[in-house]
């Protein structure tokens, strides 16, 4: 039953898909999805066509049906309660299965997220977000938020020089389309060196955004493993060396937390910053998989944050560690 729930979700969520790219999506042996396509077709819960599968719309009405009822069999509830209890968080979401092996597990954080967004919005709204793969995920699967929403989505800090759809100002701009909202771009590198970023917050113009930036009374944001986000900013050996020394375990906001909490290492961005967060309504981090339990751990034990939505994967190495 969790495989053809599985199979059912990567089906509506990478439709039109073929047989082939399913099965290296859900690590199923071809022979397998073949013989599960063959009988959930026959239910009428998959559309097969020469372009590839789509979920029917008996099926789309069985993975909404059986959401509730897969998170009790899947003990995703029980998971909840023990991460708020460790992370000591008011709010817990947890998508079954591991986003470092299946896209779609993102994707489901992803739409958690914005069924919460839909709950909470009010007009108007200014939601900030930050940069990366999870995010990008998050605006893949964005929709309107109500029928009158006056929502302004805006980047949390500058850009890191990755590709464009998995930068801040990228993913706001996707956002916003598709919760028929408005956007703000924040034209700025990151990170920045002390003059620059004094010229720059200088600038009328980034000024502007900056206020706007600081006026959200919404968050949504990524949890970084220290190193990899070293990497991706292309980080120098002696800034390198230091995060090591200091075993830095997880990056958000541009600033590296030891496992402690303890913030070890800033990088000098423009943007929300660690402390803008206490006055902040909502903050909402989106972060799974395996290999983010560390990072999430870490991030938590400085405690910003009211609401964490990850996976299954990431909560059951969380508590184990």
């Amino acid at each position: 039953m969790k495989q053809r729930y599985s199979i059912l979700q990567s089906v509506g969520n990478l439709e039109p898909i073929g047989r082939r790219a399913l099965s290296e999506k859900t690590n199923l042996t071809e022979r397998t999805i073949r013989s599960e396509i063959d009988l959930l077709h026959n239910q009428g819960l998959v559309d097969v066509t020469s372009k590839g599968m789509y979920l029917s719309k008996e099926g789309k009405v069985v993975v909404d049906q059986l959401a509730g009822f897969m998170r009790e069999m899947m003990g995703v509830t029980v998971l909840e309660k023990q991460i708020r209890e460790k992370l000591n968080i008011a709010n817990v979401f947890i998508v079954p299965g591991n986003s470092d092996e299946f896209e779609w597990v993102k994707q489901e954080m992803g739409k958690l997220c914005v069924k919460y967004l839909k709950n909470i919005i009010k007009n108007p709204s200014t939601i900030a977000v930050t940069g990366g793969t999870t995010m990008a995920a998050v605006a893949d699967v964005m929709a309107p938020l109500s029928n009158d929403a006056d929502v302004l989505f805006v980047p949390a800090r500058g850009g890191i020089g990755e590709k464009v759809e998995n930068q801040a100002s990228g993913i706001v701009a996707e956002m916003a389309k598709k919760a028929k909202g408005d956007y703000r771009l924040l034209h700025v590198p990151d990170p920045l060196s002390e003059s620059a970023y004094q010229t720059l917050t200088n600038e009328p113009s980034i000024k502007e955004v900056l206020e706007q930036i600081k006026a959200s009374n919404i968050v949504i944001h990524g949890i970084g493993d220290a190193a990899t986000m070293a990497t991706r900013r292309k980080t120098s050996s002696e800034i390198f060396e230091k995060l090591r020394a200091n075993h830095a375990a997880s990056e958000a906001f541009g600033y590296y937390f030891d496992q402690e909490g303890n913030v070890v290492h800033k990088v000098r961005t423009v943007g929300i910053q660690l402390e803008d967060l206490t006055s902040i309504e909502h903050v909402i981090a989106v972060a799974g998989g395996k290999s983010k339990a560390n990072a999430i751990l870490s991030y938590f034990k400085q405690g910003k944050g009211d609401l964490l939505i990850t996976d299954e994967a990431a909560a059951e190495q969380i508590l184990r560690g």
